[in-house]
């Protein structure tokens, strides 16, 4: 299956010396790479025979292979980074030489920062998106907001469903990670999830962070599941895993780092109520929620409690894949204020910005609207946007429209 992320990654070596693809482990980034072709040769840190070719002397082997190398892993040897940065500079004006990929963003992007900086095209990379399932490309509505549409009515125009109902849920049930979807039995799926979970805590984890008490770790992984969609506590999080504060933002970070959860801070611009400022934040993959959740089926989660901050995962994930999947420049947020007023995901970018509410069902209530449309006009954006699961898009006001999941 081609992955959206082909065309940016194509469009980045015309612009850049080395490209970075980074994200989870077995999202698909070796098999992105791998488009490029038979010409360029490649190299895995993880296999010992690629290792030992490059570890012993990186700047020597740069001088080997001065050109379409791809480095798999490449955060498991740091001292590859200047040694990458010298040979990118021996030559500056060429582009497209070097492509690295990692699947521990502290070290990676670390590493980047200090010694890449400004050579170096990141893309950011998920498991499947909705609209790879389906379309096989990023979704009209997302590339409509980014082309400057700013009439609602025009937003919508054309938008159509690209599945069924039953499309939609069982792909929010699996998730996207694309090895539970070539496993035919649910119990493949879920040997294949619960060796990841192990795999993640096990090699990526320690290896990031050796000192690390990797059985309270463990134990703060299960406990994300049932913080998934809330606003996040320290304290509370803290005393139930009998752990200090420090320790438990420590968590948070290596969690959010390892691409397995999702940070959204909250937005404060042009506060005219009071807001809520602490970050709200969900794990990242809806296959791999269910699971730590231990809902075996479609019928178990339509309900469980956790039923609809599921969906709103899902949804918010989908806007940012679609979006980091053409390399658009934007920050991701939440809107809550002391007197309950919500907006699920707010984006802001080149685009403006773009207030998004999230409904599980099918059928929007006025009521439901009301956060929402006090957020577009006390910020004057051009229009707002609830995601559900309508039969079709549709005009609520002349600012805010209604989108179904299976057009996004």
């Amino acid at each position: 299956m081609r992955r959206i992320y082909e065309s940016l990654l194509r469009e980045y070596l015309e612009e850049f010396p080395c490209v970075a693809v980074i994200g989870p482990r077995q999202c698909g980034k070796t098999t992105l790479v791998h488009c490029l072709g038979k010409d360029w040769r490649y190299f895995d840190m993880e296999r010992v025979a690629d290792s030992a070719v490059i570890e012993p002397d990186p700047e020597h082997f740069f001088r080997l292979y001065s050109s379409q190398v791809v480095i798999d892993e490449s955060q498991l040897l740091p001292s590859l980074f200047p040694a990458l940065r010298v040979a990118i500079d021996a030559d500056r004006g060429r582009r497209g030489r070097f492509v690295i990929t990692g699947s521990s963003s502290p070290d990676l992007l670390r590493s980047v920062s200090e010694s890449l900086a400004g050579r170096v095209g990141i893309i950011e990379m998920s498991p499947f998106a909705w609209c790879e399932l389906t379309r096989g490309e990023v979704g009209p509505l997302v590339n409509g907001l980014l082309s400057g549409v700013n009439d609602p009515r025009a937003l919508i125009a054309g938008l159509q469903s690209e599945g069924s109902a039953e499309k939609v849920a069982d792909y929010w049930f699996r998730g996207g990670y694309p090895e539970p979807w070539l496993k035919q039995s649910s119990r493949s799926r879920r040997i294949w999830t619960e060796q990841y979970v192990s795999a993640y805590l096990q090699r990526d984890v320690a290896q990031l962070f050796p000192g690390l008490n990797r059985q309270k770790f463990r134990l703060f992984i299960q406990l994300l599941a049932g913080l998934s969609g809330q606003v996040m506590n320290y304290s509370e999080t803290a005393r139930a895993l009998g752990v200090s504060q420090p320790t438990v933002r420590d968590y948070f970070e290596i969690a959010h780092g390892t691409f397995l959860w999702r940070r959204l801070p909250a937005y404060e611009r042009n506060a005219v109520k009071r807001v809520v400022k602490a970050p709200r934040g969900y794990l990242r993959d809806s296959g791999l929620l269910h699971h730590l959740l231990r809902i075996p089926d479609l019928a178990a989660l339509m309900g469980h409690p956790a039923v609809g901050r599921s969906w709103e995962g899902v949804v918010v994930e989908e806007w940012i894949r679609q979006l980091n999947a053409v390399g658009a420049s934007f920050d991701a947020y939440y809107y809550r204020t002391s007197g309950g007023a919500e907006v699920d995901l707010v984006l802001e970018g080149f685009f403006g910005l773009v207030p998004i509410e999230i409904k599980r069902g099918q059928r929007v209530d006025a009521r439901d609207l009301r956060g929402l449309k006090d957020f577009v006009e006390e910020r004057g954006c051009r229009f707002g946007i609830v995601m559900n699961n309508d039969l079709a898009p549709r005009l609520y006001t002349d600012k805010i429209i209604g989108v179904p999941f299976s057009c996004l």
